[in-house]
Formats: structure tokens, sequence, C-alpha cells
């Protein structure tokens, strides 16, 4: 006779940790930016810029410092996060100190008693403030659903982000700016994290009540009052900002996430069409009485005739830009986008970016951020909680609403919002916020793709054998 012994394991072998691919497409991503420098600073004096090599090195310490937190404490995190976030923020900078060179812009200052800086140190600056960021959020947050405990506690927070400009002197005709002295900052940057956060945790709630007990209107579901209640705040709260702050773009921002964070977590329809009745009749409303939004508004239905009336003259400057750019673009250091003024490196970067790369620069860009929507979307499908399925489409939805009114108003096909391109653009609010932004993303990602725990060992299984004759 003879005995065998018949164990069964169970395998908890998951996906790959896919750090090492990471590692390979930063190199690639800290390259890229190198020779985009030199190849514009040729471009303008025929000789290779003096900062190359303590720009390359710069860069490639932020990078190589993200990384290695990552795989410490982010181990099976998506690889394609980190390497594009490096990879628009190099390209920014470049673009950035391109504009910098320009002598009519110099001048300009100089003809309104104006000392003009140079912008690409601070935006340095601000990009290793932003990775300090990034680290810090992957370091303290131990687990996404942390934050579900401070729901409440983030709507709070956001009401306070959002309210604070009012208090301040407008800009351009915008109160979008908290400024103390030299130091200036835009909450709404920041407003957009806190708000996916409560979004998440309200929903995450409500949903079924949202889903489920509903009222049957002109082919419309409507939730029960008390569970609209809170819809309708948001709603008068993205009114209301737009009215004082006239702020269009993050009134848009803010509105359009709720809209779709709702529609995932009802999967409801109707709610994408109550959503985009509610948002342009509060817009029409607001523009038939607010000169601000008036102007904007009539500057995109006719730009040129802006431009000669001297109302405003970057829309047209900027679609000038796009149409001299042509496919492959001018090169870059050797278009005139400088000539849109103090906002060419700020709101209207995406304008030097379709002069000088053309038609398939500006695309490969656009790509470069629709695949860090499409890595937080799929983020989102894996995410193995519902807390952190609702974060992450949030978040992904809030950087790409970000992404198309930004791209959208510089291109003419919506007026123009007044909100700075994610990474790209000058400005430390929008590189610090999409920093943590993409810090949590990577953090919602490790935990969906981190293997299984292996289930406890059973001592009976263990001392079970089968006899066999």
């Amino acid at each position: 006779m003879s005995s065998t012994s018949n164990t069964t394991t169970i395998s908890t072998v998951g996906p790959p940790s896919r750090r090492n691919t990471e590692l390979a497409m930063l190199v690639f991503a800290v390259i890229i930016p190198v020779f985009a420098y030199a190849n514009a600073g040729l471009a303008l004096s025929d000789e290779m810029p003096s900062g190359m090599l303590s720009y390359g090195i710069g860069l490639g310490l932020l990078a190589g410092v993200g990384h290695l937190v990552v795989r410490k404490f982010a181990p099976y995190a998506d690889p394609l996060l980190l390497p594009i976030a490096t990879l628009l923020n190099g390209l920014g900078l470049v673009l950035i100190w391109r504009l910098d060179q320009s002598r009519r812009l110099a001048q300009r200052a100089a003809s309104i008693d104006q000392v003009y800086a140079a912008a690409a140190p601070k935006q340095l600056m601000y990009s290793a403030m932003g990775v300090a960021l990034f680290v810090g959020v992957l370091i303290l947050l131990k687990d996404h659903r942390i934050l579900q405990r401070y729901t409440y506690i983030s709507m709070a927070a956001a009401l306070v982000l959002l309210v604070m400009p009012m208090f301040f002197p407008a800009k351009f005709g915008a109160r979008i700016w908290v400024t103390v002295g030299s130091f200036s900052i835009q909450p709404a940057e920041f407003a957009k994290i806190v708000i996916a956060v409560f979004f998440a945790g309200y929903l995450m709630v409500k949903r079924d009540a949202l889903a489920l007990a509903s009222r049957r209107f002109m082919g419309l579901y409507l939730p029960r009052g008390r569970d609209l209640g809170p819809i309708l705040v948001v709603w008068g709260m993205s009114i209301l900002i737009l009215v004082f702050e006239t702020d269009l773009g993050t009134s848009l921002l803010f509105f359009g996430m709720f809209v779709v964070m709702l529609y995932v977590a009802t999967e409801r329809t109707s709610w994408i069409v109550f959503g985009l009745l509610m948002s342009a009749a509060g817009a029409v409303g607001v523009a038939t009485f607010e000169p601000h939004v008036q102007e904007r508004v009539n500057a995109w239905l006719d730009p040129f005739a802006a431009f000669e009336k001297g109302t405003t003259d970057q829309i047209a400057q900027a679609l000038m830009a796009f149409g001299s750019g042509g496919v492959f673009g001018t090169g870059l250091g050797q278009g005139s986008s400088d000539l849109i003024g103090f906002a060419a490196n700020s709101d209207f970067i995406l304008a030097t970016v379709g002069e000088e790369l053309g038609l398939a620069g500006t695309m490969a860009f656009l790509l470069l951020y629709g695949l860090i929507v499409e890595r937080g979307v799929r983020t989102a499908l894996a995410a193995r909680d519902p807390f952190g399925k609702l974060l992450a489409i949030g978040m992904s939805a809030a950087f790409a609403i970000q992404v198309f009114v930004v791209a959208g108003g510089v291109m003419g096909l919506i007026p123009l919002t007044g909100m700075t391109m994610p990474f790209l653009a000058y400005g430390g609010s929008s590189v610090l916020a999409n920093w943590a932004l993409v810090a949590i993303l990577i953090k919602i990602s490790d935990t969906a793709r981190r293997p299984a725990p292996a289930p406890a060992p059973s001592t009976d299984a263990e001392m079970t054998q089968v006899v066999r004759p």
C-alpha cells in the first residue's frame, strides 16, 4: 500500500509591480524635455542654453525621488501616471523658459513701468514643491479610505476655499486669487480635490436613494426632495461662484464633476441631462447681467471684432498662433505667441504649443492628458471599494474637465474661462494641486492592483491525507 499526500495551494501572485517599466519611461520623460530645451536654445541664439545641464539634473532628481518613493510606498501603483506628469511638467518648464526670452514681453513690461522677471526659475521651484507634496501624500496617506472619515469636514474646507477669494481684490476681472503681499494662491485648484473627497463620501452613502427612490417627471427620473437638496445646493454654489467671483471655469469644473460622479454612482443617464439643463440655465441667467461674463462671451462669438475694438486681443492672437503653426509647427523658439502678452505663459500657453509644435504637437499633448484620464478611469474600475471608485473617477473627471475648458477656451470652442493647463502653464497653485491629485490616484491604484493576502494556513488541511490502495 502506498499513501499520497495531496495539498492544495491558493496562489496569491498578483500583477507585477511594473516599477522597472516606470523607471524606463521616466528616463524618456527627462530626456525629451532636455532635448526640447536644447532645441529651443539653438533656435533662439544658435547655441546651447547655459542652464541645460543643471535643468536636466534637476528634473532627473525630481523624477528619481518621486520614483523611489513610489517604489517604497506604492509598489503596485500604475506605472504611467508619474512618467506622464513628469513629461508634461518638464515640457511646461521649457515652454515657459522659451517665453522668458521674448524681448517683446520685456519691452511691454517696461512700457508700463514694471520690472520684467523670468518665470521659469519660479516654475522650477513650484515643481520641486509639487514633487515634495507628491512625496508627502504618498508617505502620509497610508490608505485612501481614511479620507472617507472626513467627508463633511472636506465639504466645509471646500466652502472656505471657494469663498475666500470674494474678500480679495479682483485681478483681470475675476476674483480667483487670495493675495497677501507678494504671495498669492488660487484656492480653487485645491478645492477640486477636497470637493471630490466630499462627493465620493456623500454619494457612496446616498447612491441607492438617488438611484432607486425617484419619481418620473417629463421623462426624467428625479430623486426625493430630501435627496435632491444637496444637489440643488451644489448648483446654487456654482452659480454664486460665477456671480460673485465671475469665475466661469471653476463653476463649470465644480458642477460638471458632481454630475459625472452622480452618473457613475447611480447609473442614470437622466442625471447628465438634468445637470446640463441646470448648468445651461445658470450660465445664461448670469451672462444676462454680469458684464465680465458678457465680455468673454462676446469675445468668443467674434474674437476679431473684439481685437479691432481693443476690448481684448488675446483670443484673436491665440487663433492666429494656431493658424500659423500648421501641421508640424514653426519649431520651438521660432513662433510669435508672445504677442498674446502677460497670459502667454499661463492661460494661453497652449497657443505656443499650437504655433511652434503645430497640430501634431497639440494632439500629442492632448493625448498625454487623455492618458492620465484613462489611467484614472482604469484605476476606478479596478478599485475594490466604492469610495475609491468614486474618488478616482471624480478626480479623473475634474482633470478632464479642466483640460477641456482650458483648451476649448484657447481654441475658441467655448468662452474663455481663465483656468490654467495642468502641469504645463505657469502657476504654483496649479502645479501643487495637480501633483497632489496624481499622488492620490497612484495611492488608489496601488491598493487596487496589490495582490490579495495569503489565506491563513489551516492545520486540519495539513493533517488530512488521502490514502489510496
